[in-house]
């Protein structure tokens, strides 16, 4: 063995003592008040230190980026530890509060996090989106000349289960994905058992289909040499043929279990007898468990071949729970050693008491060892998260339209930016699941390109056929088109959107759906957030106004999803001046250190604007959440309150109930997002002097005998909270049932949002 795979052995050991050991201090010796299970998958983790020390001690450099599998997050923070780059009272506290986290966070962890993980398949598809935007960067002109890093995916085999991971593969098909690599652990167990016979054969022909590389990492150093001697042909195939349930079963009975059942199945012949029985247990045990992925030394060798930049997948044999007492039984995923087995499995290291956290760095005979690993070139580069300047955002545009709808307005101010030409615009990345046109980008593409590498003509242009679409494929293309899979467009928005940082040039990703399917992609929306990625996610067409296309495309509770997703702002505006006012507001707020992403709700029905100047405090009320569209009288017995495309029948209604009650006020909502956590945060203040929220202050001047009418084309609940403000009584009017085709006049009338229905409840609640 070479000096460096001594070295690589040494590191190798020392993680795997610490995974283990942060997992069984959280269980077993810190305080437990709760009495709950703390966890921490001593197994899971234990399958992966031979890769990932490979990785982080020999092959990584710094442009590279690593999303690890949720459950090997103690091996990371092991090495980040030995590293430098985490602390002892962190990992000492691991899972429990301000401690390591239980899975690797960008935001909640002290490591060198590239990807954050926890919703098993997300990291690992998220690769293939990071690696299509480090070309897009790269192919622009006011990129930085950065190296190409390999985007790697550590992954448990049972991930594979996850549709979002096919989703992706096939989307990098279609951009030519390259830079990527994924690294299968195939220990051969899930959470509750042993995978299906045949599982690689099958994860082999996927990944050939959509031309990756692929390599079986199966037999380490150890199997390799046996195979050479005389009978190693037979023991080879007897490995190859062993059932993962046997092989498992046999690896945690040990060493003369597993020299008994080759004896049985293979020992009549001679040769293979020899081989065998020249072996103690104990080497026979090792010899067996020497599968490809716990060879560090085949490990590097196979890591290191890898010159081109083709995406390839890496199939590395591997035993859960491998060199523990835990090592492959099939109830391991969340059992945890005991503390007499630990005692054993101490000894086994030679860790003194007293040492058990022990760095490299706090042993005088192991401080070359610290110092070697510290000067590796990816150590070297320690926290690897680069900051962006910030980017001057266009002034607001003007939109001079008498009618129009907040879809439309939403294309006419994306098509001005695009004639800008300015350095703003030139980082605006869009995207859209196979609905660009539909959801109003179709000028905005036509402007600025659909990107790609490599140009392309467009063949309709060229054979002069008429076409509203000009879309030429090119590096300086600034659209990038996806399937019809909302997941991979909330995890390429969350790799745009965390571009500053993850490449140092900042980007402004905006994202187009039909509202009511941001459901489908709601995992990955939250994973973005959960990383603190910066992007603008349009909801359109949505809600009920979208009539003749029927309940399954009208969404219902998305106004809410808005509301409780952390990391996400929420908007619905009703006319284009707001909405041109809260983009540019929405472009500042993804680039503040205290912002992060927006979600505009939009509609395709036109409806009249209004004829007015805004001026700065019109303007920052808008921004607020909120303003007096009709300011209500000194005794109003109704006032309205709505959100998005519905003032047109708020407003008509306005004016009939407006004949009989003179007093009546129109609250216009533009964000109840906004609105609600102001009024939240400012509630939980002990301070009775403490300003106002701005919702409070807008309502302090009606008095508590006002009835209040909210309506929206949303779920009622939406603004139905705001009664719990000053006791108001509120009719909450909105949709909670799901839709049906027809046209916007019988589908308001049916939900009670149309102008009649609103001046009938309004009649009724002043006659009580």
């Amino acid at each position: 063995m070479t000096d460096k795979y001594k070295f690589l052995k040494l590191l190798e050991q020392r993680v795997l003592w610490l995974s283990c050991w942060m997992i069984h201090n959280a269980n077993h010796i810190r305080e437990n008040i709760d009495g709950l299970k703390v966890g921490g998958h001593q197994a899971s983790s234990a399958s992966i230190v031979s890769i990932m020390t490979a990785l982080y001690f020999d092959i990584l450099k710094p442009e590279d980026r690593v999303a690890v599998k949720p459950h090997a997050s103690p091996v990371f923070h092991a090495i980040q530890y030995l590293a430098g780059l985490q602390t002892k009272e962190k990992i000492q506290n691991f899972r429990g509060f301000g401690g390591a986290q239980s899975y690797p966070s960008r935001t909640k962890d002290i490591d060198d996090v590239d990807i954050s993980t926890g919703s098993v398949g997300l990291g690992v598809a998220m690769t293939s989106f990071m690696s299509l935007i480090q070309d897009y960067i790269s192919q622009k002109k006011f990129t930085k000349n950065i190296p190409q890093g390999r985007m790697i995916a550590l992954v448990g085999d049972a991930e594979l289960d996850e549709g979002n991971v096919y989703e992706c593969l096939q989307e990098g098909w279609k951009h030519n994905l390259r830079n990527v690599w994924w690294i299968i652990d195939y220990n051969r167990q899930s959470l509750d058992g042993v995978v299906h016979e045949g599982l690689s054969d099958r994860i082999s022909a996927v990944f050939g289909a959509f031309g990756w590389n692929l390599v079986l990492l199966k037999y380490g150093k150890l199997q390799q040499e046996a195979f050479k001697e005389p009978g190693g042909e037979k023991l080879k195939k007897w490995i190859d043929d062993c059932p993962n349930q046997l092989y498992s079963a046999l690896i945690f009975e040990g060493g003369a279990s597993f020299k008994d059942r080759l004896l049985d199945d293979i020992g009549d012949q001679g040769i293979v007898a020899s081989l065998i029985n020249k072996r103690s247990d104990d080497e026979i045990l090792d010899l067996m468990a020497n599968l490809g992925g716990h060879c560090v030394a085949t490990l590097s060798e196979t890591f290191g071949s890898i010159k081109d930049d083709k995406p390839t997948a890496f199939i590395a044999y591997t035993i859960k729970g491998w060199g523990t007492p835990l090592a492959g039984h099939k109830d391991n995923h969340s059992g945890l050693m005991t503390k007499l087995q630990m005692e054993t499995f101490k000894s086994k290291f030679g860790i003194a008491t007293g040492s058990e956290w022990n760095s490299f760095a706090d042993e005088k005979e192991n401080i070359e060892l610290d110092l070697r690993l510290k000067n590796l070139p990816f150590q070297v580069a320690k926290h690897r998260k680069f900051k962006s300047k910030n980017i001057t955002i266009d002034e607001i545009v003007s939109i001079k339209e008498i009618k129009t709808s907040t879809q439309n307005a939403f294309g006419k101010i994306l098509d001005q930016y695009a004639k800008n030409n300015s350095e703003f615009s030139n980082r605006i990345i869009t995207t859209s699941p196979d609905v660009s046109v539909s959801t109003n980008l179709g000028s905005w593409v036509n402007r600025t390109g659909l990107f790609s590498r490599d140009d392309s003509s467009d063949t309709f242009r060229d054979r002069k056929i008429p076409s509203a679409q000009k879309w030429i494929f090119s590096p300086n293309g600034q659209h990038i088109e996806l399937g019809i899979a909302e997941m991979n467009l909330f995890l390429l928005l969350g790799a745009a959107g965390l571009s500053h940082e993850l490449f140092g040039e900042r980007l402004f990703p905006i994202g187009t759906v039909y509202d009511p399917f941001i459901a489908r992609g709601l995992d990955a929306m939250n994973y973005a957030c959960y990383q603190d990625a910066r992007f603008m996610i349009v909801g359109t067409p949505s809600g009920i106004s979208l009539a003749p296309e029927g309940g399954a495309h009208q969404s219902i509770g998305t106004p809410l999803i808005g509301i409780s997703q952390p990391g996400l702002l929420s908007f619905e505006p009703a006319f284009a001046d707001e909405l041109a006012i809260i983009m540019h507001y929405g472009f500042n707020y993804m680039q503040n250190d205290d912002g992060g992403s927006i979600y505009l709700r939009l509609s395709t029905r036109v409806i009249d604007q209004p004829v007015r100047t805004i001026n700065k405090e019109l303007q920052n009320n808008i921004i607020k959440g909120a303003y007096w569209l009709k300011e209500p009288g000194p005794n109003p017995e109704t006032i309205l309150v709505f959100q998005g495309v519905v003032a047109h029948d708020v407003i008509q209604s306005a004016g009939f109930l407006g004949d009989k009650y003179k007093d009546i006020g129109v609250l216009a909502i533009t964000s109840s997002d906004c609105l609600f956590h102001e009024w939240k945060q400012k509630s939980l203040s002990y301070n009775n002097d403490i300003e106002k929220s701005h919702l409070e202050d807008l309502l302090k001047k009606v008095p508590q005998s006002t009835k209040i009418i909210t309506v929206l084309d949303g779920h009622p609940m939406t603004l139905a909270w705001i009664g719990g403000i000053y006791g108001h009584k509120i009719v909450p009017l909105g949709v909670d049932q799901f839709g049906q085709t027809g046209a916007i006049n019988d589908l308001y009338s049916e939900f009670k949002i149309d102008t009649e229905s609103i001046c009938q409840i309004g009649f009724n609640q002043n006659k009580r």
